[in-house]
């Protein structure tokens, strides 16, 4: 300390001075010029005249606080999180908050655990907050129950920050003791609790907030997001892959107080991350929002929250996590500073990364014996067209539609009717071998021939096969067993493409550049199959998923949220 405070006072040189800075002080809503000094990977000063053992001058280019990502599944990109921060970090993210909910669901504290040790050692600061909902919900079959208990033996971990989303919202205002014991169990020990919770409003809101849920990710319109910062929650704005709110979102960073504003990223696929939480920075900017209040969400506002006192500002004591930009226009950095040191120039990753090291990981792809029969839809009737309850798809959305459909029968059972785009679709239970498959028909996909799989399938993450007959889907499903988890595309029992995702069913032990590649080439692959989809496999992920209306197929069979209960795929009269 004594050596910060000489540096600070100009009696001894820093480590590193920032020359002639452009400061973006979030702090003081202010863009004015100075020197930055930083000594130990902490800032000393800001001011003028500091001399340091090095010196960078910059000659006006703008200095701000590197980014911080306040909620994101890493498990998402399918990539061990060294890939993960390889591609953001040059983008200025220096900091994450991770929920492992995905990994958790497969394999419970050790994926938690897991993750932890994957994250060790790496230039970028990463939290986490602990799965509240696994499994999301009783409907399905999930590798793990996390209660309050397990939860309680990681609560006190420096790295944990708090209770990750709370879906269970109906559980939070109908007292679920379970939901219960897990809030109770952060507000004793003063952490976080983020939330879930899509089209909540009125005294059901305010319940939810006295409950200790302080923030959100689900907002969709102004409406929403104003009415959670009028009652004090923070509102995470997020810009996924599949669900995208920031254009949407724009009016609240303009127009309202923005303090309670954060840029979250929630589930991005790897093709995605090259444009981090800067390009959110930079399309905020673009639509008329003030730069240093743009900025100021993508640092300031998140270490806030989460109680992170020593990031996200450019100020005496904090952090020397910075970025130096060109312009407040573009926001790509060309320089990445973390703990005072350069890990990243102009687009490229300069600090050096440790070699992937043996992580401990069992199986997770267990699977009771299965055959082609197992497959078969019994119709009730010998032969002819039924009538059959059916998935739509509906495109760029999480949401589907009930619809009827009609399909052929064939020796007792139902089977993909092409003609009308009516697939049949199957969750294979692949936690602990129960041998549950439900069975249904989805619309939407368009295959003409063949077969795609993957055992990326929210929340539970079963493995899901769409086909155009059995005797393909069958060989996906063994092709996903014998490579213990991934993405696959089959078409006349050969296989197109395939991704191993040997790391819990959810990511690749493989570098960047191959996944992205083999994410290409996957949809591609369907494409030739008839698929009319762009990213097939992101839909197919989200259709196990029975929070989300208006119909879904899980291992235990197809759910109807309308009903809130599992309904027949037949419908009867089976005869049209």
């Amino acid at each position: 300390m004594a050596n910060l405070i000489n540096v600070a006072r100009g009696i001894e040189k820093a480590d590193l001075v920032i020359k002639n800075a452009n400061l973006v002080n979030v702090l003081s809503e202010e863009i004015h010029k100075c020197d930055i000094a930083i000594t130990d990977g902490i800032i000393a000063g800001i001011g003028r005249d500091y001399q340091g053992e090095k010196e960078i001058d910059i000659n006006g280019a703008y200095v701000t606080p590197a980014f911080i990502d306040g909620h994101v599944h890493l498990e998402s990109t399918m990539m061990l999180p060294r890939e993960f921060a390889k591609i953001v970090l040059p983008a200025g993210t220096t900091t994450v908050i991770i929920d492992p909910h995905e990994i958790s669901n497969v394999l419970g504290l050790h994926g938690i655990s897991f993750m932890h040790e994957a994250v060790r050692n790496l230039p970028i600061d990463v939290y986490t907050m602990l799965p509240s909902c696994v499994p999301a919900t009783p409907y399905e079959t999930s590798g793990f129950d996390l209660n309050s208990y397990d939860l309680s033996l990681l609560i006190d971990k420096p790295w944990v920050l708090g209770i990750a989303e709370m879906m269970n919202f109906p559980g939070v205002l109908n007292l679920d003791k379970n939901v219960m014991a897990k809030l109770e169990l952060a507000k004793s020990k003063d952490k976080r609790i983020d939330g879930h919770a899509p089209y909540l409003g009125g005294k059901d809101l305010c319940a939810y907030i006295a409950s200790g849920v302080k923030s959100d990710h689900e907002c969709t319109t102004p409406e929403e997001a104003i009415e959670r910062i009028r009652l004090g929650m923070y509102v995470m704005i997020r810009e996924g892959t599949a669900a995208k709110d920031l254009d949407a979102l724009i009016p609240v960073l303009k127009n309202c107080n923005t303090r309670k504003c954060i840029f979250v990223t929630d589930d991005r696929h790897p093709a995605d991350l090259k444009e981090h939480i800067n390009g959110m920075v930079r399309r905020a900017v673009e639509a008329g929002v003030d730069p240093i209040k743009a900025v100021q969400v993508a640092s300031l506002n998140t270490a806030e929250y989460f109680g992170l006192n020593n990031l996200g500002a450019i100020a005496p004591g904090y952090k020397a996590d910075m970025l130096i930009l060109p312009d407040l226009k573009s926001f790509k950095p060309d320089v990445v500073i973390k703990n005072g040191n350069i890990v990243a120039q102009n687009g490229k990753l300069t600090a050096p990364l440790r070699e992937n090291e043996e992580l401990s990981m069992r199986n997770s792809v267990n699977v009771r014996w299965i055959t082609p029969e197992d497959f078969k839809i019994e119709a009730g009737v010998e032969s002819g067209n039924i009538k059959v309850r059916t998935i739509e798809v509906i495109p760029h959305q999480l949401i589907t539609k009930s619809v009827e459909s009609e399909v052929r029968v064939v020796n007792g059972n139902a089977v993909s009717n092409l003609d009308n785009d009516t697939l049949k679709i199957c969750v294979i239970e692949r936690h602990r071998a129960t041998g549950n498959i439900g069975k249904g028909f989805v619309k939407g996909f368009n295959l003409k021939c063949g077969a795609i799989a993957s055992t990326v399938a929210h929340d539970s993450h079963n493995m899901i096969v769409i086909g155009t007959n059995d005797a393909d889907m069958y060989e996906a499903a063994v092709a996903l067993i014998k490579c213990q988890g991934g993405k696959v595309v089959v078409n006349n029992g050969e296989i197109l493409s395939q991704l191993s995702l040997p790391i819990a069913g959810l990511m690749s032990d493989k570098e960047f550049d191959y996944v992205v590649d083999k994410c290409e080439e996957l949809n591609r692959a369907a494409s030739s199959i008839g698929c009319t989809l762009n990213d097939p496999f992101m839909t197919m992920g989200f259709l196990s998923l029975p929070v989300i209306p208006e119909l879904k197929v899980t291992d235990k069979g197809v759910f109807d949220t309308n009903k809130f209960g599992f309904v027949n795929t037949i419908l009867h009269p089976a005869k049209v």
